[in-house]
């Protein structure tokens, strides 16, 4: 599957994102109760809609939900999911949260390609995932809260279901 981001229309959506993408109280200095991040209640909330939807499409998927700070805070291996797409599932998502969310994890597949300007990226930080499934979440108020990473059916089978998952509590990008 090929996804198609002119490098002009992957700098709008960026600078689209930075708007909604309100991480300034997540850093240093602020309070428990001024940051943004999944809760406990809601990666559950997530996890669930996920595995009812794997359920429906018949597909059973590794689930792994990210805080905006790359730390696990729910994960899910169905019954007869794919060994292997634990850690793909968990790299999906923090794909999403290693750029604040700005893009789900299939945003930079076009140019990690040989002769794209991002070529071999997915090669750093322990390894990043650069096709689809991993989604950022953002909260009804527009606040990156974390990331929903699913991984054992095709590409698009996890997209959709990360975009499933991540819309049972509020809203996600799709490109």
């Amino acid at each position: 599957m090929k996804f198609s981001i002119p490098a002009f229309a992957l700098f709008v959506f960026s600078a689209a994102a930075q708007q909604v993408n309100r991480t300034q109280t997540n850093g240093w200095g602020s309070t428990p109760a001024q940051r943004h991040y999944i809760n406990a209640q809601q990666a559950l909330t997530v996890i669930n809609a996920a595995v009812n939807f794997s359920n429906s499409i018949n597909v059973p998927n590794d689930i792994a939900v990210f805080d905006p700070s790359s730390q696990l805070v729910a994960f899910l291996r169905m019954d007869n999911a794919y060994l292997g797409s634990v850690d793909i599932s968990m790299k999906k998502a923090k794909t999403v949260t290693y750029f604040n969310g700005l893009f789900p994890s299939y945003g930079l597949f076009n140019r990690s390609q040989p002769g794209g300007d991002l070529f071999g990226i997915e090669q750093t930080n322990g390894g990043l995932v650069v096709f689809g499934g991993g989604q950022p979440i953002f909260d009804p108020n527009g606040y990156f809260i974390g990331a929903v990473g699913v991984s054992g059916g095709t590409v698009q089978q996890d997209i959709d279901t990360a975009v499933h998952a991540a819309q049972s509590i509020g809203t996600t990008i799709t490109m």
